[in-house]
């Protein structure tokens, strides 16, 4: 049926290509722009282009920034400049701000090594993060990547590219999680809250 409506097909072809948005929601999401009135229409396109043109990543820690403002990590004084936490995405940089529980910087690498995907290192902000961490009186950073192997790869690269810094590196804390029943946490979970066990 869609092959014989050739501007729906082109609608959904492109939706098909933002991330995250599932297949199963792409007809769902094109009759939502479909039965938009022209107005609302136009504001979200707007919103859009604005966003485009005004949104851009900050030299120093990659997180978006508005274009004439400074970042607002990088340009609050009241954080603590020396640690860095180090993020795959600003995904997960807005859940650990969530938190409220931590006030140093951040700084986003952009994705993972992964050769399977074509990522290298030098896809990454990973020597920004080197330079940044060298120079400017860094005294911990702070591995917050996705505990699966590509981050637990890209943190030993960049680890290693810190071993004669002097940094302290650390990384977020793994095991079971708080309320859970033991019963029916995964084996490997078990298995790392054993190994990293701390005096109680």
């Amino acid at each position: 049926m869609i092959d014989k409506l050739p501007t729906i097909k082109k609608l959904m072809r492109h939706l098909h290509q933002v991330p995250f948005l599932a297949s199963k929601n792409l007809y769902r999401v094109t009759s939502y722009f479909l039965q938009l009135d022209d107005q609302r229409l136009a504001q979200f396109c707007a919103a859009l282009q604005e966003a485009k043109h005004k949104i851009v990543l900050c030299d120093n820690c990659f997180v978006w920034q508005e274009k004439d403002a400074g970042c607002i990590f990088c340009a609050d004084a009241s954080r603590d400049s020396s640690v860095i936490c180090v993020v795959e995405s600003w995904h997960e940089l807005l859940v650990i701000e969530r938190t409220e529980a931590f006030r140093g910087m951040y700084h986003v690498l952009g994705g993972v090594i992964s050769p399977l995907d074509g990522v290298s290192a030098k896809d990454l902000t990973i020597e920004q993060l080197i330079v940044r961490a060298t120079e400017s009186g860094v005294h911990e950073i702070i591995f917050a990547l996705n505990q699966t192997p590509e981050g637990e790869a890209t943190s030993a690269f960049i680890a290693r590219k810190l071993q004669q810094s002097g940094i302290k590196i650390t990384c977020l804390a793994k095991g079971v999680p708080i309320g859970s029943n033991l019963e029916f946490v995964d084996r490997l979970t078990v298995g790392k809250a054993l190994a990293d066990r701390r005096s109680f």
